[in-house]
């Protein structure tokens, strides 16, 4: 999600709207814009949108922000990395992400994913890199990609074994990660804003 974006306007849901009524609203706009009724890039974004505001709205609460750090110059940084970010957005990114977002960092789109060292993670595309939080792992949860350092992005469309698509981004060193579980309209539009930001 576009960090000044709202997923409820997306949806065109109200700010008391109950799971079930997102649910329904989002059923709604899938049908009428997904890719089976028009391929082009304009149906593609939007159904990207909607999937991003769907999943940004039912993610869970964010975790309390940890404890303020006893340096001073490091407080307004942090501040700064939250306050600018839209409120859905904050609870789709996480608690740790949030943290590893740069200020002045735009967030182009949040959405869950799998990789192969966790199959539950969060992708993150901002203007300058793509954030993935690996929900799984112990240690060094937080990985991060330049998009100058990407040299290829490639969509792999589902398959009879594989029901979702997978956006595979080879970096610098020659070293592919496979980002899968999207579906074909989110993966597309994750390639694009890795493409653009080349």
């Amino acid at each position: 999600m576009s960090s000044g974006v709202d997923p409820r306007e997306v949806l065109g849901v109200g700010p008391d709207a109950e799971a079930a009524e997102i649910t329904a609203a989002f059923r709604r706009l899938a049908k009428r814009w997904h890719p089976d009724h028009a391929a082009d890039a304009a149906t593609n974004d939007r159904m990207a949108l909607l999937n991003a505001a769907y999943a940004a709205l039912r993610a869970p609460a964010p975790a309390p922000e940890p404890p303020p750090r006893p340096d001073p110059a490091a407080a307004p940084a942090a501040a700064v990395r939250r306050a600018d970010l839209a409120p859905a957005v904050r609870r789709a990114l996480g608690a740790e992400l949030r943290r590893a977002i740069e200020p002045g960092e735009d967030v182009g789109l949040v959405v869950p994913a799998s990789t192969w060292a966790s199959p539950q993670t969060t992708l993150a595309v901002t203007g300058r890199r793509l954030l993935w939080l690996l929900d799984d792992a112990p240690v060094h949860r937080v990985r991060t990609l330049a998009l100058g350092d990407v040299t290829d992005v490639r969509v792999r469309p589902p398959r009879p074994w594989r029901r979702r698509a997978q956006v595979v981004v080879t970096d610098r060193r020659g070293r592919r990660t496979t980002f899968g579980e999207l579906p074909l309209p989110t993966a597309a539009a994750v390639a694009r804003r890795i493409g653009a930001g080349r």
